[in-house]
């Protein structure tokens, strides 16, 4: 029987993985519920600058965008995607839900939510990036030859020319499809957007008038 000082190393990474993942799967609803109640009460307490709210489409847009991109790329599970965004980083997905969250924190210019947001990343999104790395390496062959051209999230700013030994274990070419992206609704995203700069718009005046009275 094998020491627990003595497994392979490994053995010990997932088992780092696994444990993370147990976490985070605990507490992300809580973290989730946490961050909208901290977000409904910064918005209570102030109402969101013009301009602020105008400077965070430079990053929201961009990030919907790329999730919208990525959306019609991908085949989870099924295919190693090495083209459109695929080729500058290996998380669009990722990336672009980034980009999203640190533009409504910057429409708010609160401290508590960005706070919140970068910590629901590193606790949520860090663990299932390396369960999915682990995946992928476990099942496309050419995934590493894939990682050594195109960084994990920060976009490189030519695409990758994917190696031929790559492409020749399981790395997939190809072009944006509409068909993927509906069917991974990623316009859900676009919904959820919306609504949020919908409530930047009109929740502060109703807290007002709950607060103080209609005027």
């Amino acid at each position: 029987m094998t020491e627990p000082g003595n497994l392979p190393q490994s053995a010990v990474h997932q088992d780092w993985i696994a444990r993370w993942q147990s976490i985070a799967r605990r507490i992300r609803v809580p973290l989730g519920f946490f961050t909208a109640a901290v977000y409904l009460f910064e918005l209570a307490r102030r109402t969101p600058r013009p301009a602020a709210v105008a400077w965070s489409l430079a990053l929201v847009l961009p990030g919907l965008w790329l999730r919208a991109y990525a959306a019609g790329y991908v085949k989870k599970n099924r295919e190693l995607t090495v083209t459109g965004p695929y080729a500058h980083t290996r998380n669009p997905l990722y990336l672009g839900s980034v980009l999203m969250a640190a533009g409504f924190a910057l429409a708010l210019l609160s401290w508590p939510v960005a706070l919140l947001l970068a910590v629901g990343f590193g606790v949520i999104y860090v663990p299932v990036i390396a369960s999915e790395e682990r995946f992928l390496r476990a099942t496309f062959p050419g995934f590493d030859d894939y990682c050594r051209q195109v960084p994990r999230i920060i976009p490189r700013l030519t695409p990758a020319k994917i190696s031929e030994r790559a492409s020749a274990h399981g790395a997939v070419t190809g072009s944006f499809s509409f068909s993927l992206y509906l069917r991974h609704r990623e316009y859900n995203a676009g919904v959820g957007v919306a609504l949020l700069y919908l409530s930047l718009l009109l929740l502060p005046a109703a807290f007002a008038a709950l607060i103080h009275g209609p005027r």
